[in-house]
């Protein structure tokens, strides 16, 4: 049976969507855009910035999920721009550093709200 999960430290879901789901065994989280807890979306900010507030979004859904970074064993990162790529995995190593998960990165035709990055992840919870 699939759980829901929701944490008021990242941005609501803005549609027919959970911010995550578990089994109890893994947490699937929806994809986090660099919108705040409180609503300001910071599409006018760096690759960098917007990438640093999607992982902090990303990592609180995952702890609400009973998750931590180490548990995350898969990411995806869609970038509105591919040429961003190397912006976003500087900030994006800094989350990850130590055994980082895999990762598919991917160049998307348009993002919610106009963002410059999305991403996310599959965490073991067992």
């Amino acid at each position: 049976m699939a759980n829901t999960i929701h944490t008021d430290a990242a941005p609501a879901a803005v549609g027919a969507y959970s911010q995550a789901t578990t089994n109890g065994e893994l947490v699937f989280t929806a994809g986090q855009i660099p919108l705040t807890p409180d609503g300001e979306l910071l599409d006018d900010a760096s690759i960098a910035e917007q990438t640093e507030q999607a992982l902090d979004n990303l990592l609180a859904v995952l702890a609400e999920g009973g998750a931590e970074p180490e548990d995350v064993l898969k990411t995806t990162v869609f970038l509105a721009d591919i040429d961003d790529f190397e912006e976003m995995n500087e900030v994006y190593a800094g989350y990850f550093d130590e055994s980082p998960p895999a990762r598919s990165a991917v160049q998307a035709g348009a993002l919610p709200k106009g963002a410059g990055v999305e991403i996310e992840a599959v965490a073991s919870i067992e």
